[in-house]
C-alpha cells in the first residue's frame, strides 16, 4: 500500500549544514567534472525523505557512481522529477519565493536562460533567505548575495511511500562509516542515461519497484575502489547500514524529463 508521510525538513537542514563544506564519503563528488551542487541537494531531500524512487530512467537514487538517475545530479531532471512525481519517493511543486521553506530547494537561472545551480534553504530571517550548497560550497549563505536572472522554487510537500518497506535512514546517513572517496571520470552533474538497479534486493527494501535495465556508460578508473551503498536487507536500521535499496521488479510510473542541464 503506497501512503504519505511527512518530509522532515529539520533532517534537510540539519544534514546541508553538516556537509555544507565537507563532503559525506557515502557518495560520489562530482566537482571538476559538472559541479556537485544537486547531488548535495538530493542528499538533503534524502535525509529529510528516507525514500528513493528506483523506477529507470525516470526516478530518483543513488546507489553508486554508475548506478543513479540523472535526476539526482542534473539541474532540470531534479526539478522535473521533484515537480512531476507522482509515485513513490519526494514531491513538490514550484512556488514563489514567499512561501518557501527550510529545507526546500531554489534553482537559479543564468542570463543564457539556462538553470544551473542548486541550492538547498536552511533558514529565513525576516527578508532574507539563506542557504547551503557546494560547488561553491556555502554555509547560511545569504541568497541577496548570488547574482542570477531569475530563479525558481521547488516546494518538497510530502513523501510517499510503501507500506512494505517504512524505514528511517537519517541516522546511518548523517553519520555513515568511514568510507574511501569515490572516483570516476563522469561527466558533469546532467549525465543523463538508463540506470541499473541490484538484480536482487541485497540492501533495505524501497518502495519503488523497478525494471532491470543496462547500466549507465560512465566507467570509474581501474583503481579507483568501487564503494557502493549497501545496507543491509530488511529494516530496522543498524549502525552499518545506509542507504535504502530496490525491491523486486515492476513497470515504472514514466514522468517525461526535462532537457538536460549541467550544474555549477
Amino acid at each position: 500500500m503506497i501512503l504519505e508521510k511527512e518530509y522532515i525538513r529539520q533532517n534537510a537542514v540539519l544534514y546541508a549544514k553538516k556537509y555544507a563544506l565537507v563532503r559525506n564519503p557515502l557518495f560520489y563528488t562530482f566537482e571538476g567534472i559538472g559541479g556537485n551542487c544537486t547531488n548535495f541537494a538530493s542528499q538533503c531531500v534524502l535525509a529529510g525523505s528516507c525514500t528513493m524512487n528506483y523506477a529507470p530512467i525516470y526516478g530518483w537514487y543513488y546507489l553508486s557512481i554508475n548506478r543513479r538517475s540523472a535526476s539526482w545530479t542534473g539541474v532540470d531532471f531534479f526539478y522535473n522529477f521533484m515537480t512531476s512525481n507522482t509515485d513513490v519517493g519526494p514531491f513538490g511543486k514550484e512556488v514563489d519565493i514567499s512561501l518557501a521553506e527550510p529545507g526546500d530547494l531554489i534553482q537559479l537561472k543564468n542570463s543564457e536562460g539556462r538553470f544551473y545551480h542548486t541550492l538547498v534553504v536552511v533558514g529565513i530571517e525576516e527578508n532574507e533567505i539563506y542557504i547551503c550548497a557546494n560547488s561553491n560550497d556555502a554555509l547560511e549563505r545569504p541568497l541577496s548575495s548570488y547574482e542570477y536572472e531569475s530563479l525558481r522554487v521547488i516546494h518538497i510537500e510530502g513523501v510517499r511511500y510503501d507500506t512494505r518497506y517504512q524505514i528511517d535512514c537519517f541516522d546511518s546517513l548523517y553519520s555513515p562509516p568511514l568510507a574511501p572517496p569515490q572516483k570516476d571520470t563522469t561527466e558533469g552533474d546532467a549525465a543523463e542515461g538508463e540506470n541499473t538497479p541490484p538484480s536482487e534486493p541485497e540492501a533495505i527494501p524501497e518502495p519503488s519497484p523497478v525494471e532491470p535495465v543496462p547500466s549507465v556508460p560512465e566507467t570509474p578508473p581501474e583503481s579507483a575502489p568501487s564503494t557502493e551503498i549497501a545496507p543491509p536487507e530488511n529494516p530496522p536500521l543498524s549502525n552499518q547500514e545506509t542507504l535504502p535499496e530496490p525491491p523486486p521488479p515492476a513497470e515504472p510510473t514514466p514522468i517525461a524529463p526535462a532537457q538536460p542541464s549541467e550544474a555549477e
